[in-house]
């Protein structure tokens, strides 16, 4: 976790000294951008492993699709956890993982479809289609992660 803070740190230090105002609106939106920030590398992780799979070894684009949602999801959840929404309850992570995974299965079968809709049906390219479902995905998610599955609880 040091390495991601590491660079962290070094961009954040660069855009307040170059570009206040920009540094200005994200620290204000600071879990947003971290979650735009753990999306972004989980999403290009999902990307360049579904062009080595499907592109490359010449998987089938659904079976493809699937493997390389699988394995980004491990990225994302260690991500969003402990950089983005600095969880560090260790007593409900078999919980928070369990929801997170019902989570992703929802998304891995609604991006199976969308993919399915879009590359065999409306003929977009795969890579871009792929790029389209994630980002509306990732919209959902971010509220889904914030006020269920990361939820920080009140103290009384």
């Amino acid at each position: 976790m040091k390495l991601v803070d590491k660079i962290y740190f070094f961009w954040r230090n660069f855009f307040a000294r170059h570009f206040p105002v920009f540094y200005g609106f994200c620290e204000i939106r600071k879990k947003l951008c971290k979650f735009i920030i753990s999306g972004t590398l989980s999403g290009l992780l999902d990307l360049v492993l579904l062009f080595l799979f499907h592109g490359y070894f010449k998987i089938g684009i659904v079976l493809a699709t699937s493997m390389a949602f699988i394995i980004s999801f491990a990225l994302s959840f260690f991500l969003q956890k402990i950089w983005t929404f600095r969880n560090q309850d260790k007593n409900k992570l078999i919980h928070q993982v369990g929801i997170y995974f019902f989570n992703a299965f929802l998304d891995l079968n609604i991006n199976a479809l969308l993919m399915h809709a879009l590359v065999n049906r409306f003929n977009l390219w795969y890579l871009f289609a792929q790029l389209a479902v994630n980002m509306s995905m990732g919209s959902l998610n971010f509220f889904v992660y914030k006020f269920i599955i990361f939820k920080k609880e009140e103290k009384i």
